[in-house]
């Protein structure tokens, strides 16, 4: 039997020529907030597809992959405005999780990671803005990376927090990472040694469940080898509720300041936790953001000292596996608000995460994270690499014929 994994927009095929390089035997889907040539950019919501228009220009990610000889085989659902973290669209529905096929996939990159790990692409780009990279990344068994802020072009893709947005993208296999790495990220300017000092976030697994405690430490005996002695670090300065604050009001005004004439000019609608977000986005002021943007850049001053050229962090990706696709709208929001304590430590910093299938719980998957130096997303990547040589699991692709 087929499996339909809900992942692809269904546009008319258009289709996207591709150059000779380095990445001419792999296939690649690209988010639907992403500009392809030939297509509407819908954004995950029926307005914006509506005013969209079709595109003449491809976004520079998009270009570069298929310059580098990459097939573009489809457009992936995202959450509406990529303003979500659950991967269910009130529009387009939820696509399916090839690690977990019970469970949400994650978002706002849904369709990307549904798209890779139900093995109908190669590589799928998507976008981090909160955690919408490595959220799906950690519930769908890839690897995925949020990298350095402005590290990889973003020309050609929605807004919608600048402070915040990355491009990012998944793949099953930590070779093809690589390789999709050095097309789209060039040099580090910070390189890290071989053997990088490893921090181990202890305060945020405080925030955690004795038995995400428990899976964690015995990941972390396992990757011994690799990483060496962890020394114990503490991150959040002032406290994990201010830092989660901070990043709400700064990707709240900015979001609003993006689409809110949209959303009130032609009555958008927008899904349930979507609308929610953009009512309260719609209320934080000009001086609320100018106050948390001070917080802001004193705790990122203070955790890129912490790490400084020569070290990197480790600690779960998300604060548990994903949740079932049954769970309560108001359950996947307070999952959400619980997650963004952990995501918001990259996010608020613009160092570069990179989360790995390194863990399983109940037989789902579960992400393992490492932080970098701004700037060293190809080594962050090789050091990975190690890890996944020391301990490999593979999740991706659960089920069979997934169409």
């Amino acid at each position: 039997m087929t499996i339909s994994a809900h992942c692809f927009i269904p546009y008319p095929d258009v289709p996207v020529v591709s150059g000779s390089g380095s990445l001419s035997d792999l296939t690649f889907a690209v988010k639907d907030i992403f500009d392809v040539a030939g297509y509407p950019t819908g954004c995950g919501n029926p307005h914006k597809l509506a005013l969209s228009g079709i595109k003449l220009v491809s976004a520079s990610a998009v270009q570069a992959l298929a310059q580098a000889g990459a097939s573009f085989v489809g457009k992936t659902c995202t959450d509406e405005l990529a303003f979500s973290m659950n991967g269910r669209n009130a529009h387009f529905g939820t696509p399916r999780n090839g690690g977990a096929p019970d469970r949400i996939p994650g978002g706002s990159s849904s369709g990307s990671a549904s798209a890779v790990s139900n093995g109908l692409a190669d590589v799928a780009l998507g976008t981090d803005t909160g955690g919408s990279v490595r959220a799906p990344a950690s519930h769908c068994g890839l690897i995925g990376l949020r990298p350095t802020h402005a590290r990889v072009s973003l020309q050609g893709v929605m807004d919608l927090a600048p402070d915040f947005d990355t491009c990012g993208w998944f793949t099953r296999d930590i070779a093809t990472f690589a390789r999709v790495g050095d097309v789209l990220l060039g040099a580090d300017t910070c390189a890290l040694p071989d053997a990088p000092q490893v921090l181990l976030a202890v305060d945020v697994l405080d925030l955690l469940s004795p038995r995400v405690q428990q899976v964690f430490a015995g990941t972390l005996e396992r990757l011994s080898p690799v990483l060496g002695t962890l020394r114990e670090v503490t991150t959040a300065a002032p406290s994990f509720d201010a830092l989660y604050w901070t990043f709400r009001h700064i990707q709240g005004y900015q979001a609003w300041q993006q689409h809110g004439a949209c959303i009130e000019q032609y009555g958008v609608q927008l899904g349930p936790g979507v609308a929610d977000r953009f009512s309260w986005a719609s209320t934080v002021t000009a001086g609320q953001m100018q106050e948390y943007s001070a917080i802001r850049a004193s705790f990122a001053a203070q955790f890129a000292a912490l790490l400084g050229s020569d070290k990197v962090m480790v600690l779960p990706s998300m604060p548990d596996i994903a949740p079932l696709l049954t769970e309560s709208e108001a359950a996947l929001e307070n999952y959400r608000n619980q997650a963004i304590r952990m995501l918001c430590l990259s996010g608020l910093s613009g160092l570069p995460q990179i989360s790995l299938p390194l863990m399983t719980i109940e037989g789902a998957p579960f992400g393992f994270s490492v932080i970098g130096p701004a700037g060293s997303d190809v080594s962050l990547i090789a050091f990975a690499r190690k890890l996944m040589d020391q301990s490999p699991i593979s999740i991706g692709m659960v089920g069979k014929n997934p169409g």
